[in-house]
């Protein structure tokens, strides 16, 4: 069979072309190819619904139960685009998550550098607090964040956005893993030549951390992209609400249920062409982080 023979060049992996002589990993093969193909419908049929079902007017939505649209007319997409200024909440939202992805990479990797390589007295303390802050659910703190943010002024800003990924343990834990299979012998000889601590950082450290960063970057990106409850309390009486948020507003707007779901078939389209275009490196990334971490 073909299907089978797509083994033969396979050099690694649990199943090898050798192990299709027996009939039972034969059928092993096809029931794990059968049960891949399953989650695959599962996971892209609800896009795929929002997308079908975004080409319908309001009374062919509303009457006719079928997936299939009756016709496909893409204007109704741009009149959509028009009439909601969806470009602007785009903008917005490609801000937050540009200024997250930097804090992530920044504020997270520098914490981690200092108790994974600097380690000065009382980093294990440190270490605890950081890993101990893990079990606190994040939406405890959301009350207290919202009146200190007030309280400074931040409110209206994408700062306080940016700030709070900045400052996730889970980042700092991953950075700190990786940093601590980096090669000694490198950070010795930049301290030998006279290399500052922060320079050691962004010339040394960060340069050999390209695969974690991007893990990070990738969890930085779709952390902030899809983040609902801080911007609605930080941007939500402003013109720079993300588009989480709008689609949100749109719901509680004049807006029927069809321009609600082209609203989400725009918000959903930036993710995939970036994971569309960054895919082999965001995988290979993502392989080779969990082998050296």
């Amino acid at each position: 069979m073909s299907f089978f023979n797509k083994y033969r060049d396979k050099q690694d992996g649990t199943i090898r072309f050798y192990d299709i002589k027996s009939p039972r990993i034969k059928v092993i093969s096809v029931l794990i190819f059968l049960a891949c193909i399953a989650m695959i419908v599962i996971a892209i049929f609800p896009a795929l619904w929002v997308c079908l079902a975004s080409f319908k007017n309001i009374q062919e939505f509303r009457r006719n139960p079928t997936i299939l649209p009756s016709k496909y007319d893409f204007s109704v997409f741009v009149k959509t685009w028009n009439d909601l200024h969806f470009l602007k909440y785009y903008f917005n939202s490609f801000l937050a998550v540009a200024g997250s992805v930097v804090s992530a990479v920044f504020f997270n990797g520098l914490l981690a550098y200092g108790l994974a390589i600097l380690k000065p007295r009382g980093y294990k303390i440190v270490t605890g607090l950081v890993m101990w802050s893990l079990l606190i659910p994040a939406t405890t703190s959301v009350v207290s964040l919202f009146v200190n943010i007030t309280r400074v002024g931040l409110d209206g800003s994408f700062v306080p956005l940016w700030l709070a990924i900045g400052a996730n343990a889970f980042y700092v834990l991953l950075f700190k893993e990786f940093f601590e299979q980096l090669p000694k012998e490198l950070i010795e000889a930049s301290t030998l030549d006279g290399c500052s601590n922060f320079k050691i950082f962004y010339m040394i450290v960060i340069p050999l951390s390209v695969s974690i960063v991007m893990v990070v970057a990738i969890f930085a990106v779709s952390a902030a992209w899809s983040d609902f409850l801080l911007p609605y309390l930080v941007l939500s009486n402003t013109d720079k609400v993300t588009v989480m948020v709008r689609l949100f507003q749109f719901r509680t707007n004049n807006t029927n249920d069809v321009d609600v779901l082209r609203a989400i078939v725009f918000s959903i389209i930036p993710p995939i062409i970036l994971f569309t275009i960054f895919q082999k490196q965001i995988t290979q990334s993502v392989v080779s982080a969990g082998i050296k971490g």
